[in-house]
């Protein structure tokens, strides 16, 4: 096996744990050395390509009940992180409150993947690219993270936009588990928009991504949310872009505008998927489109 610096260190896994308790799981991450396995859709292949590795410890935490779901909690749309693509694909709450994210559940590879893939492991892989990321963040969504110290929980909450680093890292410590996505309670008619490109959208990692949330007053758009995906070391709030757009009237002259702002905000690197060049076009094609479909509707 080789280890993420691409060396050829093996590690050996000694232990592999399935506890069915929060408790349990936060028990054993505070004993160092371990990694968390939820679907493995990330995990699984990362360690066979060289590009991560395993801990000497595993937990998986996909027998943990309390980890899943969809519920109204406290004001908020709680979300488990073991809660699966397909499962958010048709939850009727999501649906209500955030259909943006099943938008992008649909986007999301193939249906065996969405089958087993889970929304914790999609936001803790940290990737730029990340499908689900992009509606979180139009969500202004918060990630729950509780750890376990001489067997009392503590939990902590950050907003998204903060727990993102860089890519494949975030503000999680080794001893915590996400135990939680939180959604502000929102019921009212807004635009919302969702859009992948890549060599066979439905299947790939996005080469770019747009999503756009707006609440439409007249021919303005208000409460402007624009995020944009694999255009940067994380997942970004086009906020530039989102201040052209706040209450003015959206006609082309504003859209030129807040394209050339979004294109001043993303930093995108040649890879194998793209160069920077041609994903700085897909976004200023991209994020057009969305626009002028948003005068549309």
């Amino acid at each position: 096996m080789h280890n993420s610096d691409g060396s050829n260190t093996a590690v050996t896994v000694r232990a592999y744990h399935v506890p069915q308790s929060v408790s349990t799981a936060t028990a054993l991450l505070a004993q160092g050395e371990a990694a968390v396995i939820a679907g493995g859709t990330d995990l699984v292949p990362q360690q066979r390509t060289g590009s991560g590795t395993w801990q000497p410890v595993l937990v998986s935490i996909r027998r943990i009940k309390a980890l899943r779901g969809v519920r109204e909690q406290a004001g908020q749309l709680w979300l488990g992180p073991l809660t699966t693509v397909s499962e958010l694909l048709c939850d009727p709450l999501i649906a209500r409150y955030a259909p943006v994210l099943a938008r992008a559940a649909d986007c999301f590879a193939s249906s065996q993947i969405r089958n087993a893939a889970t929304l914790g492991g999609n936001i803790c892989n940290a990737s730029p690219a990340g499908d689900l990321l992009v509606p979180l963040m139009l969500l202004d969504a918060e990630v729950e993270l509780s750890c376990s110290r001489d067997g009392v929980i503590s939990t902590r909450c950050l907003p998204i936009e903060e727990f993102l680093v860089g890519p494949g890292s975030t503000q999680r410590q080794p001893a915590e588990l996400l135990t939680g996505i939180r959604l502000p309670l929102v019921d009212a008619a807004r635009i919302f928009v969702f859009e992948k490109f890549g060599t066979r959208p439905a299947l790939d990692i996005a080469t770019v991504s747009v999503g756009l949330l707006a609440v439409a007053a007249g021919d303005c758009l208000q409460q402007v949310r624009v995020a944009l995906g694999a255009v940067a070391p994380v997942v970004l709030r086009a906020r530039a872009a989102e201040a052209v757009l706040e209450g003015r009237r959206l006609d082309d002259e504003a859209i030129t505008a807040a394209v050339a702002a979004a294109l001043e905000e993303i930093n995108p690197i040649d890879d194998v998927r793209a160069s920077g060049w041609y994903r700085s076009e897909l976004v200023r094609n991209l994020l057009t489109r969305v626009l002028r479909n948003a005068v549309a509707s």
